[in-house]
Parts: structure tokens; C-alpha cells; sequence
């Protein structure tokens, strides 16, 4: 899926108040792409048909501890432990 310049803006705004790591996003451009690739894989994830021997859920909770580790590292990469 190709994002179009607002809607990568956009998201990347949602994901700057949503995550609430302020400064520490502008100091890690690479951990901030990843983190807003990741909610968009999840998020086509999400819309994917499920049934699919359990792969498509199994990919959801993945992608989820994903997200949940790349915030730690920018949370860790900001100072907060």
C-alpha cells in the first residue's frame, strides 16, 4: 500500500500524540518509520479477510509485540526507562 504525502503526514501526526514521545521522535527518524510502517502493516492486516488457519491473528499479536517493543526502545532512546 502506497501512502500518499497527507496521509503519511497525517500519520505520522497520530502517531506522535498518540504515542506521547514528543521530542524524542525527531531524535530517532529511523524507530519513527518503523513504528508508523508497523501500524500500517497492522492495520492492512486488520482488513484481510480473516480465516487463515490462524496466521492472520498470529501476525496481529506479532505485529502488536512489535509495536509495543519499538516504543520501548524510543521511550528507552529518550531517557525514559
Amino acid at each position: 500500500m502506497r501512502l500518499s504525502f497527507s496521509h503519511a503526514a497525517m500519520l505520522g501526526a497520530i502517531v506522535a500524540a498518540s504515542t506521547g514521545i514528543g521530542d524524542a521522535l525527531a531524535a530517532q527518524p529511523h524507530m519513527t518509520s518503523s513504528l508508523s510502517m508497523l501500524r500500517s502493516a497492522r492495520s492492512e492486516l486488520a482488513a484481510a479477510t480473516p480465516n487463515k488457519g490462524g496466521h492472520r491473528a498470529r501476525g496481529l499479536t506479532l505485529i502488536d509485540q512489535a509495536i509495543a517493543e519499538v516504543e520501548a526502545g524510543i521511550a528507552f532512546g529518550a531517557g525514559r526507562r
